[in-house]
C-alpha cells in the first residue's frame, strides 16, 4: 500500500505510476473499493470507463481509471479517505451534462458518480424547502412538486437531465435566471464531503444564519472545494397567472432590439429566450411545431405575476414587437400549448444531432444593448473559420450560446473550434461582458481566468481554495491556472489534452 504523503498534487499523471492498472496497489485500491459499495458499484475495465471520457464538452477526453457509485454520504466519505489514504485524485460526476469539462478527469483517477443518491429526502411546503441528494434530477424535483403550489424555479436548459448537485457545482441558471435568479439565490442550505473525507453542514433552512455565508460561498466552486451529498433548496410560489408567446422576426437585430426595449421600459419578464434561424431550422425537421423557416429569429416570451398586471404587460410586450418589426406573434392559450412553445426552446440542443455529427456550445455573456454586435461578430467568425455557428440563448440577460458545428473525428476542425471559440470569447470581454454566465470555467476556460483576474484576485481565490483543497487532489487543474506566466497563453494551445506532458 502507498502511504499517505503531504505532498500537494499541481499536475496531471495517469493514476500515479506506482498506482497503474496491475499493480498490486491498484489492486488493493479496488478491493477496499469494491468492499465499500460493492461489486456492482464500480467499474474498471478500460472499456466499460470510456463512458466517463468526457462530459457535454467533448472536445477534450480523458478517462478515469476507476469509477465507483455511493449511495450515501458515509460511502462517499469513506471513497474519499481511501482516495487520501492511497494518494489518489478523485472528482464527482452527476449526470454528465456539464460544458466545459467540469468532470474530466485529468491524470485519471477515481470518478465518484453520484447518480444512485437521487431522493427527496424533504419536501416542507410551510418553511417552503425542501432537502434533496445530489444526484436528483432537477426535473423530478419539478414533477414531485406539481400540484403543490410551489416550484423549484432554477430550470437550466438540460433540466430534464441535469442533477441539482451539478446545478450547485457550476451555480446553473436557465431561462427563468432573468426574473427569479441562477442557484445559489435558491440554495439554503447543503452538506458536503470535504476533500479529507470530513463530513460537514453548512448554511440551513432557515432564511438567515448567523456568520459568514459558507453554503453561497460553496455554490458554483466546480468540485474544488469537495462533493455535495445533500442540500437544502428554497421553493417558490407558482406565480398566480403567466402569458407565453413566440415571437418570429424577420431579422436577427430586430428580435435584439425588441429585448432592450423590454428591460428599457420596466418589464422584466420570467423568460426571454432567442433561437435564430439555423435552430429553428433543425428544431422544425426533429419536431415540426409549424416555426417558419425563412424567419431569422424567434423570441419565447413569458411574463408571470398577479393577473391584474399581466394584461397591461403582454399589451407593452405587443407594442414593442411591432415597433420592432415583429412578424407575427403566436399565444399560448392552453397549458398544452404552453408546454408545446416550451419544448421547441428546451429540446433544442437534442435536435442540433440532425445539424453536425459533433458540437461545442459556448458561454458568454455581453450586456443585453451589446447583443447585436456580439451576434454579428459570431457570424463573422463563423465564416472566417468555415464553421457553421447556430445560436439558441438566454437573452434577457444575454447570457449568448453560441453552439458550433463539426466533426470531432477531424483534428483540423478542432482546432478551428477552439480557435473560434476563443476568438468570441474574446469579443465578449472587450464588449464588457465574460466568458461564463452558467457553464462555469472548468478546463475549457481555465486559461482565460488570468485574463479576467489580475494575480492579486487569483492568488485570493487561490487562498481560499487551499483552505477547502490543500493538496488539490480534488477536482485538480480545474477553475485556476496553474502557471500564470504567460498571460495570453492560447486555450487551443492549452487544454488538458494538449498539454506538455509534466
Amino acid at each position: 500500500m502507498v502511504e499517505p504523503t503531504n505532498q500537494t498534487l499541481t499536475h496531471a499523471a495517469p493514476l500515479l505510476e506506482e498506482l497503474e492498472a496491475g499493480t498490486p496497489s491498484f489492486s488493493a485500491l479496488v478491493q477496499k473499493l469494491t468492499q465499500l459499495v460493492g461489486k456492482d458499484g464500480i467499474l474498471f475495465d478500460a472499456d466499460e470507463l470510456l463512458v466517463y471520457e468526457c462530459d457535454g464538452y467533448i472536445v477534450d477526453k480523458t478517462a478515469p481509471d476507476i469509477v465507483v457509485f455511493p449511495s450515501s454520504t458515509e460511502q462517499v466519505s469513506a471513497t474519499v479517505k481511501l482516495c487520501n489514504q492511497f494518494n489518489v485524485p478523485f472528482l464527482a460526476r452527476g449526470a454528465g451534462t456539464s460544458l466545459s469539462g467540469g468532470c474530466l478527469p485529468i491524470g485519471g483517477g477515481v470518478m465518484i458518480v453520484l447518480t444512485k443518491m437521487k431522493k427527496i429526502l424533504e419536501i416542507n411546503l410551510r418553511d417552503r424547502y425542501a432537502v434533496v441528494e445530489p444526484g436528483m434530477v432537477n426535473l423530478h424535483l419539478t414533477n414531485a412538486l406539481k400540484g403543490t403550489g410551489y416550484h423549484y424555479a432554477p430550470d437550466p436548459s438540460s433540466q430534464g437531465s441535469c442533477t441539482i448537485g451539478g446545478n450547485i457545482a457550476t451555480n446553473s441558471g436557465g431561462p427563468h435566471t432573468l426574473k427569479y435568479g441562477v442557484t445559489t439565490n435558491h440554495v439554503l442550505g447543503l452538506e458536503a464531503v470535504m476533500p479529507d473525507g470530513t463530513i460537514i453542514e453548512l448554511g440551513g433552512p432557515t432564511a438567515e444564519v448567523p456568520g459568514y455565508d459558507m453554503h453561497g460561498l460553496y455554490v458554483g466552486n466546480e468540485g474544488t472545494f469537495g462533493i455535495c451529498t445533500k442540500a437544502t433548496v428554497r421553493l417558490t410560489r407558482d406565480p398566480e397567472s403567466l402569458r407565453t408567446m413566440l415571437a418570429v422576426f424577420h431579422t436577427i437585430a430586430d428580435a435584439t432590439k425588441s429585448i432592450s426595449a423590454m428591460i428599457a421600459a420596466g418589464i422584466i419578464p420570467a423568460a426571454l429566450e432567442m433561437m435564430d434561424q439555423g435552430i429553428i431550422q433543425a428544431v422544425e425537421e426533429a419536431f415540426h411545431f409549424g416555426f417558419p423557416l425563412d424567419a431569422g429569429a424567434v423570441l419565447l416570451i413569458e411574463v408571470d405575476g398577479l393577473e391584474i398586471a399581466l394584461d397591461e404587460e403582454v399589451r407593452q410586450i405587443l407594442e414593442i414587437c411591432h415597433a420592432c418589426n415583429v412578424r407575427d406573434i403566436q399565444s399560448a392559450n392552453t397549458p398544452e400549448e404552453r408546454l408545446l412553445i416550451w419544448k421547441s426552446r428546451k429540446q433544442a440542443f437534442g435536435a442540433i444531432g440532425r445539424l453536425s455529427p459533433s458540437y461545442c456550445t459556448q458561454d458568454g455573456v455581453v450586456p443585453r444593448t451589446r447583443l447585436p454586435e456580439i451576434l454579428e461578430f459570431i457570424e463573422e467568425t463563423s465564416q472566417r473559420f468555415g464553421l457553421r455557428i447556430v445560436n439558441v440563448f438566454h437573452a434577457g440577460d444575454g447570457n449568448v450560446h453560441p453552439i458550433l458545428l463539426f466533426d470531432e473525428r477531424d483534428q483540423e476542425q478542432i482546432q478551428k473550434v477552439l480557435e473560434a471559440s476563443e476568438a468570441i470569447l474574446e469579443k465578449c470581454l472587450e464588449l464588457g461582458g465574460s466568458v461564463t454566465g452558467e457553464h462555469g470555467i472548468g478546463v475549457e476556460k481555465i486559461n482565460f481566468m488570468s485574463r479576467i483576474f489580475n494575480k492579486t484576485d487569483l492568488a485570493t481565490m487561490e487562498t481560499v481554495r487551499n483552505l477547502f483543497n490543500p493538496r488539490q487532489i480534488c477536482s485538480r487543474d480545474k477553475v485556476l491556472p496553474q502557471h500564470q506566466t504567460d498571460e495570453k497563453s492560447s486555450i487551443a494551445q492549452s487544454h488538458p489534452t494538449r498539454r506538455a506532458p509534466h
